[in-house]
């Protein structure tokens, strides 16, 4: 094997995080040695695996973006209300080049295993080819950023029969794009997000479309279409108030966020609402700009599901598909939008089959056997069957710390500090890990990586002698330190574990009163059968974990463990 790389930095990753987190290292000062890893063969994360037909983001295009370079806002094209994955790629790919960020980055390079060295301080990071070759990197790293995606680890059903089925399969998340659905009968098991999309992109095109669903969802307008050249000269002069409204609000995409009550409003008042809402488009939207209360009163929240059932019935003119598609649970599950969904099945080619009345037996070598015994034929089957989210893709890979792996860590449930840090992993870091803000990702992305920075600035400011100024927050990444340390030796972060337990209760108790915590999702991890329930997103809003992080890093980082380095360090000098 090869001689070690020995790097200041590791980040693991080359999607929205990894990308900002590989732009904010190279230009941190005094400057440190980057590299990036990234087991596909290109920058995109989650939007380079996911390229089934109709892949597209449930953020308004404007939004869907880094906030960070001003240019881009202004001029970077974009032709839609909201971007499809092809446009979501290639703006990656000109943020990397226009930056000249590739020059950091390895492809078809995976984290295979990350341990850390207590003598050396550092990482030792193996890393695989995922390419032709056989060849095995090792990474030496004082800090690891690992960016490997919240929906990152496909989830594949356990369904008998799968090795003596005959025809196609294919999951979303790793599309073959030489299938050729043209007047096949298409199968498709999954109804969220994905499944939506996919669905509504491929009816035209297939002989027969069956959905296999295991779960009704809600679904509202998205409101796409082509953006008219008056709508982004007005968003582009009103871009700094957009993002200022951001930072201050809970989720972060744009829409207005009311406090008034369902439970205050009349009949009529809740039906204008939710109307006007519904015509408007976007999920985040519909749940709330309508009403605030609709995720915490279930007396609101059966208000917008009727209003959603309403609107089924009469879009879907046959009863009996109406019927399976209307949910019957709360309307309390990461909220789905759609540009003509439920239109889709007054086809005569979209048929839909409810596995809550008769479930899957097997499948057959012709298809799809029924508990009834009833068989559907199917020349391809799609598995849109999401992701072990948030923490699978950490899992997946034998990390160790101080005292042990972080699967053990996690054994009964992943938890963080902040959401980017881990107690007995000195100097590890997570981009958009368990306990982040549930609210859009770009703008989480970016108070993460501007956190985690800060973070690596102030262990880095003991080399120099400086140390952050007072009140530099998660948004000040880069500026000037002015205190000087009497200690000129680098500093080792841990998160303490008192600092993890308090965060976890914290995001337990924002929870509690939420519906979303009596609604089975992936969002807790009750998508993957046996798994245990856990709490893996921080419910407060952007708004307070900004707040949060801000009081973190002025107070000079209380919820790190914080050791020196025992280096010689003159040669940094």
């Amino acid at each position: 094997m090869a001689q070690p790389i020995e790097v200041d930095a590791l980040v693991v990753g080359a999607g929205f995080g990894g990308i900002y987190a590989t732009y904010s290292l190279t230009r941190m000062q005094p400057r440190i040695e980057v590299r990036t890893v990234e087991m596909a063969s290109d920058v995109g994360g989650t939007w380079y695996w996911n390229r089934y037909p109709g892949a597209m983001s449930d953020t308004e295009s404007y939004l869907y973006r880094y906030s960070w370079d001003k240019d881009d806002l202004q001029t970077y094209p974009w032709s839609h209300h909201y971007v499809y994955q092809p446009e979501i790629l290639k703006y990656l790919e000109h943020v990397v080049a226009k930056h000249d960020l590739r020059k950091y980055m390895s492809f078809n390079c995976q984290m295979q295993s990350a341990t850390w060295d207590d003598n050396l301080h550092r990482w030792r990071i193996e890393c695989s080819s995922t390419g032709t070759g056989s060849e095995r990197t090792v990474y030496h790293a004082r800090y690891l950023v690992n960016s490997l995606g919240v929906l990152s680890k496909a989830n594949y059903p356990d369904i008998p029969g799968l090795r003596e089925y005959q025809g196609i399969t294919c999951h979303t998340a790793k599309w073959d794009d030489t299938i050729n659905l043209k007047e096949r009968r298409v199968g498709i098991i999954g109804s969220g997000s994905t499944g939506v999309q996919v669905m509504t992109a491929i009816a035209p095109i297939v002989g027969q479309l069956t959905l296999f669903q295991r779960r009704a969802q809600y679904s509202v307008p998205s409101g796409q279409g082509p953006v008219d050249p008056s709508y982004r000269q007005k968003i582009n002069a009103d871009y700094d108030k957009i993002w200022d409204n951001v930072w201050s609000s809970s989720v972060g995409f744009g829409v207005p966020e009311v406090t008034r009550k369902a439970t205050d409003a009349t009949p009529e008042e809740i039906r204008q609402a939710f109307e006007e809402a519904w015509s408007q488009g976007n999920g985040f939207r519909f749940m709330f700009s309508a009403f605030g209360d609709i995720v915490t009163n279930e007396e609101a929240n059966e208000a917008a599901c009727d209003f959603i059932r309403g609107k089924i019935d009469e879009i879907v003119k046959d009863p009996r598909k109406a019927n399976i598609l209307k949910p019957r649970e709360a309307y309390a599950r990461r909220p789905l939008c759609d540009f003509g969904y439920y239109q889709i099945f007054n086809r005569d080619n979209v048929d839909v089959v409810d596995l809550q009345a008769n479930g899957i037996r097997r499948l057959v070598p012709q298809g799809v056997e029924l508990a009834d015994g009833t068989v559907h034929e199917v020349d391809v089957l799609i598995f849109a069957t999401g992701f072990e989210a948030v923490d699978g893709s950490y899992t997946r890979i034998q990390v160790t710390g101080r005292n042990g792996t972080l699967r053990d860590h996690w054994g009964d449930g992943a938890t963080t500090f902040g959401a980017v840090a881990c107690a007995g992993f000195p100097n590890m870091f997570l981009i958009s890990g368990p306990q982040s803000p549930f609210a859009n990702f770009p703008p989480v992305v970016e108070l993460e990586v501007n956190f985690i920075m800060s973070i690596i600035q102030y262990a880095e400011s003991s080399l120099s002698g400086k140390e952050p100024t007072e009140g530099e927050g998660a948004n000040s990444l880069g500026k000037e330190a002015v205190h000087t340390r009497s200690q000129r030796r680098r500093m080792i972060m841990e998160a303490k574990g008192q600092a993890e337990s308090d965060w976890v209760e914290l995001c337990n108790s924002m929870l509690k009163g939420s519906l979303f915590a009596k609604t089975p999702s992936w969002i807790l991890s009750q998508n993957i059968p046996g798994k245990k329930t856990n709490t893996n997103f921080f419910f407060g809003g952007l708004r307070p974990y900004l707040k949060f992080v801000d009081e973190e890093v002025s107070a000079g980082f209380p919820g790190f463990q914080q050791s020196v380095a025992q280096e010689d360090v003159v040669a940094h000098l």
